[in-house]
């Protein structure tokens, strides 16, 4: 599979999901770290990627995404942004809504 369409089908296949540097329990940088806290903290599930591991796919998806750094916050198919808004939506409320709605629709 090209690395494009692995990209598009785990962003398809799942209703939340983070592009980010290691995983939510064991973060390796700071910003992969708060922005999974916040997620972690809405209280639904959602799916990870860890770019680390998936070199193609750190080479890629900042040019599919029109967004270069990482982490990268993909809600029903559409990009959120990266730690700073992740963390801005959350304490402002406004991203915990978003992420149970689209957790309830599957």
């Amino acid at each position: 599979m090209e690395t494009l369409d692995k990209i598009k089908k785990q962003i398809n296949d799942n209703s939340v999901l983070l592009y980010m540097k290691g995983s939510p329990k064991l973060p390796n940088c700071g910003f992969s770290s708060q922005a999974s806290k916040a997620l972690m903290q809405c209280g639904a599930p959602f799916a990870y990627v860890d770019i680390l591991l998936n070199p193609d796919i750190r080479a890629e998806l900042p040019k599919y995404a029109d967004w270069p750094t990482f982490p990268q916050l993909w809600v029903a198919g559409e990009l959120i942004g990266g730690c700073d808004i992740i963390l801005e939506m959350f304490q402002s409320g406004e991203l915990q809504p978003i992420i149970q709605n689209a957790t309830k629709k599957n």
